[in-house]
């Protein structure tokens, strides 16, 4: 596992692109962490540095947006995904192998999350900007 702390959203997505050079296309990226954690940021720089533009949004309501850039990307949001029907209903099984998959509140369906999936666990830091990422599957070297 490596840790990284970020001290703003510009840090924060600063870590997503870095992350997004490692990538092949087919991923599956959980994201764990409360409101207001970072997911999103995250995401737009991940997005950002595949090419996709900085138009990333929390798919709050529509479950799941899609950007294209190098890769397709498919940007969940499982807040309200509660039962193992809930997640059918998503089309999430669908994606998986056809894009970079990103995932928020990850925790919600975390049985059904692949072996391989690249997991990133995000905490508050010391002070209000601050994050902590623990990340697990992907070598930043």
């Amino acid at each position: 596992m490596i840790t990284v702390n970020t001290h703003n959203a510009r840090e924060t997505e600063a870590l997503g692109a870095k992350i997004a050079e490692k990538l092949c296309g087919t991923e599956v990226i959980a994201l764990f962490g409360g409101l207001g954690m970072g997911k999103t940021a995250f995401t737009r720089g991940l997005a950002g540095a595949l090419g996709a533009g900085e138009n990333v949004s929390s798919p709050t309501f529509a479950l799941v947006n899609e950007y294209s850039g190098k890769y397709n990307i498919f940007h969940f949001d499982m807040y309200r995904v509660n039962t193992w029907d809930d997640l059918y209903s998503t089309g999430f099984f669908d994606y998986i192998d056809n894009g970079i998959i990103i995932i928020e509140w990850s925790e919600n369906i975390e049985e059904a999350l692949p072996a391989d999936c690249i997991k990133i666990r995000i905490s508050k830091g010391e002070n209000d900007d601050d994050r902590i990422f623990e990340i697990e599957g992907v070598d930043l070297q």
